[in-house]
């Protein structure tokens, strides 16, 4: 009986050893695999670490070009700042340095301007094709010698963009004659306009590339039978658009029939409700349609000054006019050709752009 005791405790004690050593082997093999993930851990983010700083150290992939914008108008200028705007954006997303001028909307300055950017010899420069491809060809020529990269927005130069395209020269912007009738046969057609009605086409028609816009807004009208008066938007105007309140209202007064005017030009669209106001007219007495958004022609448009606008997005045509320059410098991209406006904007829709135009977006 004794010795069966015995035994039994012998046995107790056995297991109760290999419990113990096997619980210290799991423990021990726990500790371990944990070590060797805290390791492996630690490895990986050694290896991280040198990357990131890597990445950090390289920068943005446009870091060091310098890039000549022309922003066309005149500095705080509705348009102008749209464009400037959007530059910027691109110049901070790339990483390069954005050099602006400001010009009035005036071709000439834009000519000496551009004398002035070969001149500095930055990597690219971003022009507005205005004064159009007998005027400004011989400077681009020049510029592409220098191993200046050149592109255009806002008005085209479709002869240097033939022969520049596969050297970087685009375009970024509406196709002007084409976002003229558009528009033109819009306001015709949703507001019933015909045979005897009166319209006043307020534009740049003798400007070379840049008219072809007024041009379809005059050959819009015609086609569907209205009477059209052309208006020249003088320099003055140009630079300030409420300089031409006086022109607005002598017209008006001068043609009390006029049922519609057409503005060619941002600043003056946005400068409707002033020429309405002056002239006596309550909104809608005379139809207004006119381009570009600007945060007085969205509120021209909630207050049924101006019925009409068609939005080249000038934000975009900024922005992708430095990042054609960028494209071109570090991989030699060719000209890309983007068709920036193509949309209208009514009091329909007005609510849902409206909050961008405060951004300059647009």
């Amino acid at each position: 009986m004794k010795k069966s005791l015995l035994w039994i405790v012998v046995m107790l004690l056995s297991i109760s050893m290999v419990a113990a050593f096997s619980l210290y082997g799991c423990k021990a093999a726990a500790a371990e695999e944990a070590v060797e993930e805290e390791a492996v851990e630690e490895e990986a983010v050694e290896e991280e670490a040198p990357a990131k700083a890597a990445a950090e150290e390289e920068g943005k992939r446009g870091e060091g070009i310098i890039i000549r914008f022309d922003a066309g108008g005149p500095e705080g200028g509705n348009f102008a700042m749209n464009l400037y705007s959007g530059a910027m954006a691109a110049g901070e997303d790339f990483g390069a340095k954005i050099e602006v001028v400001w010009n009035d909307w005036d071709p000439g300055k834009e000519i000496e301007t551009f004398k002035q950017t070969i001149a500095a010899k930055p990597d690219g420069a971003v022009v507005i094709g205005q004064p159009g491809d007998d005027a400004y060809g011989p400077l681009i020529d020049e510029a592409f010698a220098a191993g200046i990269i050149v592109t255009s927005i806002c008005t085209p130069l479709p002869k240097t963009l033939e022969k520049y395209k596969d050297l970087g020269f685009g375009y970024a912007g509406a196709d002007l004659y084409s976002a003229g009738y558009a528009l033109g046969e819009k306001t015709a057609v949703d507001y019933g306009l015909g045979e005897g009605d009166r319209a006043m086409v307020w534009g740049l028609l003798g400007e070379p590339t840049r008219g072809l816009r007024t041009k379809g807004c005059i050959d819009a009208l015609e086609d569907k039978g209205l009477t059209v008066d052309y208006l020249d938007i003088a320099p003055d105007v140009n630079a300030d658009p409420v300089v031409g309140v006086s022109t607005f209202t002598g017209y008006v007064a001068a043609n009390p029939d006029v049922k519609l005017v057409i503005t060619d030009h941002g600043g003056l669209t946005a400068t409707a409700e002033t020429y309405m106001t002056a002239a006596g007219k309550e909104p809608g007495e005379i139809l207004i349609a006119g381009f570009d958004l600007t945060p007085a022609t969205v509120e021209a448009i909630k207050g049924g000054y101006v019925q009409i606008v068609t939005d080249q997005q000038p934000w975009l045509q900024g922005y992708l006019g430095v990042e054609q320059i960028v494209l071109t410098k570090l991989y030699k991209f060719s000209g890309l050709e983007i068709d920036t406006g193509a949309g209208f904007v009514t009091k329909e829709n007005i609510e849902e752009i409206a909050p961008l135009t405060e951004e300059l977006i647009r």
